[in-house]
């Protein structure tokens, strides 16, 4: 009897928190009138209407000049709320690790230096809880990048509300994520770091790296080799530049040496920098390259003791000015549990000296078009996915932003989380009388 009152609690238990089911596909039209709309390529319409039907765009204007027809389906009235296209993390482990501490619920790295056939999309978990946290601040597609070694291996973008990872995909194998060599390292060892001095085999495993690419580009002209190799087959689509090689790089001079690099084996047409703390002195540099930056964590401390301590929050900033194209990224410690401030990030670039549509579009329509999806996604546009959400206030602010409605391909998607339902428990709790 014991026996069956334990396994029915369980089950019990397991209902309470299971995954939510995910949003069925639209049936009918929806149509948004009289909010602010932020199409995400800088433009603001102060009195919009919406309308998107099967999953697209269909009308994106100004109310107070638009001849509208009448409403087919749905219509939400938004005044004084704002509009915003669904924001994107780039360089993210979510739903790769679940608890860091529980070894079987972490995917996000594989044995070996060299993993360029390592995809993290199939290790991508679509129920996992930190995933769902993510809708509720506005990021509705994220690029799951996997860690460790050399090349890491490929990245896939996806978005936020799926049964699983093949219904989350929307870009596969978006491109191949290679760890450059550091140029300086701290010496000693916790607790007694020293100071931090030029890496003594640097040039080393920069030629290592080399000589790995080079028999990746010599494979990839071989036609019918005679051994199957899958590590450099893997590198293929990179090195001939139908996807991207991102670049994890930090320090001037290791930047300086990735573009020589990138330009001396005809890699710069779709080289990323991803993180590139320390180049805003070169960013001109990187702006003639063509090369564009995920600029890392804006929420850090300053990478260098001689750095300004406000640079992690200009950097951006910085790079645009210069002509960069730049997205903001989230990858450092905790990271999965810090993606959920990536509208922040942007916010307090904006309070930093950028305007502050420009900020959003480093969330928004920037990473779409470093990650290849900016033909369906990144900004509010007539044609395009009908991915967005309502704020009541200004989504670059912890303070306001406060989601009412989101839509993923337009599938109505749901705003609860575990840690909502929790709240919403314990509030009721200690606010009773009794």
């Amino acid at each position: 009897m014991k026996k069956l009152i334990y396994i029915a609690s369980l089950l019990v238990a397991a209902t309470g928190f299971a995954q939510q089911a995910p949003a069925p596909v639209q049936k009918t039209a929806v149509r948004i009138m009289n909010g602010t709309a932020h199409l995400g390529n800088g433009q603001v319409i102060e009195n919009s209407v919406i309308e998107f039907e099967d999953g697209k765009l269909t009308i994106v204007g100004d109310a107070t000049t638009m001849r509208l027809a009448a409403p087919k389906g749905e219509v939400i009235d938004a005044s004084g709320k704002h509009i915003y296209p669904g924001m994107i993390a780039a360089n993210t482990t979510l739903g790769l690790v679940e608890v860091d501490a529980v070894g079987a619920s972490d995917d996000e790295r594989e044995i070996g230096t060299y993993n360029p056939h390592i995809r993290s999309i199939i290790a991508y978990n679509a129920e996992s809880k930190i995933v769902e946290t993510m809708r509720p601040n506005g990021i509705l597609l994220a690029q799951i990048t996997p860690r460790g070694g050399r090349v890491s291996g490929k990245s896939s973008v996806v978005h936020m509300d799926a049964w699983n990872w093949e219904d989350a995909a929307v870009r596969m194998d978006d491109g191949i994520h290679v760890n450059w060599p550091r140029s300086f390292a701290r010496s000693g060892s916790w607790p007694n770091y020293g100071p931090i001095e030029p890496a003594k085999d640097y040039d080393e495993q920069v030629e290592e790296l080399r000589l790995f690419l080079n028999k990746a580009k010599a494979y990839a002209k071989t036609k019918n080799p005679d051994n199957v190799d899958l590590k450099l087959q893997a590198m293929g689509t990179a090195m001939a530049g139908t996807t991207n090689m991102y670049v994890h790089v930090s320090g001037e001079k290791a930047v300086i040496d990735v573009l020589a690099f990138a330009k001396a084996n005809n890699l710069t047409n779709n080289l990323v920098l991803v993180g590139a703390e320390g180049s805003e002195k070169i960013a001109k540099d990187i702006a003639a390259a063509g090369v564009p930056v995920l600029a890392a964590r804006v929420h850090s401390l300053p990478s260098r003791d001689d750095e300004d301590y406000d640079m992690p929050y200009k950097f951006p900033k910085l790079l645009a000015d210069a002509g960069v194209l730049v997205g903001l990224e989230n990858s450092g410690s905790m990271e999965r549990h810090q993606v959920r401030n990536v509208p922040f990030y942007a916010g307090t670039v904006a309070g930093f000296g950028l305007d502050i549509e420009k900020a959003l579009m480093m969330v928004t329509l920037n990473p779409a078009k470093i990650l290849g999806i900016d033909k369906e996604y990144g900004s509010l546009e007539q044609g395009k996915s009908a991915t967005l959400f309502i704020s009541e206030g200004n989504a670059l602010d912890m303070r306001t932003n406060k989601l009412t409605r989101a839509f993923i391909d337009g599938r109505d998607v749901s705003l609860d989380t575990r840690q909502k339902e929790l709240y919403e428990r314990y509030m009721e709790k200690y606010s009773r009388e009794d």
